[in-house]
């Protein structure tokens, strides 16, 4: 028996994340209107301006966007991975890849066994791709120079 991992990383994940999409996940999730308002309105078309005695700024326009090392990050990243690999288990499943799949947030291991290095193979092939299209569907991309492969044989 063979097994059979490639791992790859999503390029720029936390600045990538489409909010309006972002914001269509929260209310299918069956949050509450004012919830999805709050984080719509948190992430994107904020402004500030800064106030020093009777010094008024000109308002500056931010975007505060999912950070790394924001408290939320975790929280928006699963609920934005969520659909994702909702869909790519049942595409997988459509095609017989018989694929378990594994997500860190920005980083995914696809694994897979099979009694032949070369099925296996085909099978992580078949399985990268259409992740892959499935990931630009959300506005993602992979950093192909990242992507290992990695084959364990047991003898």
């Amino acid at each position: 028996m063979s097994t059979s991992t490639l791992v790859f990383d999503i390029s720029q994940f936390f600045p990538s994340l489409n909010y309006c999409l972002l914001s269509l996940i929260l209310k299918k999730a069956g949050l509450d209107l004012l919830v999805i308002q709050f984080f719509s309105s948190y992430l994107v078309n904020r402004s500030t301006r800064y106030v020093w005695n009777c010094f008024f700024s000109h308002f500056v326009d931010i975007n505060v966007r999912v950070g790394q090392d924001s408290a939320l990050s975790s929280i928006l990243s699963a609920l934005y991975l969520a659909p994702f690999l909702h869909i790519l288990k049942k595409y997988l499943k459509n095609l017989n890849l018989q694929i378990s799949l594994l997500s860190f947030i920005d980083d995914g291991l696809l694994i897979t066994q099979s009694k032949s290095f070369e099925f296996s193979n085909a099978r992580l092939f078949y399985s990268y791709n259409v992740a892959l299209n499935l990931l630009t569907k959300f506005g993602l991309q992979v950093e192909h120079l990242k992507t290992k492969v990695f084959h364990f044989s047991k003898l």
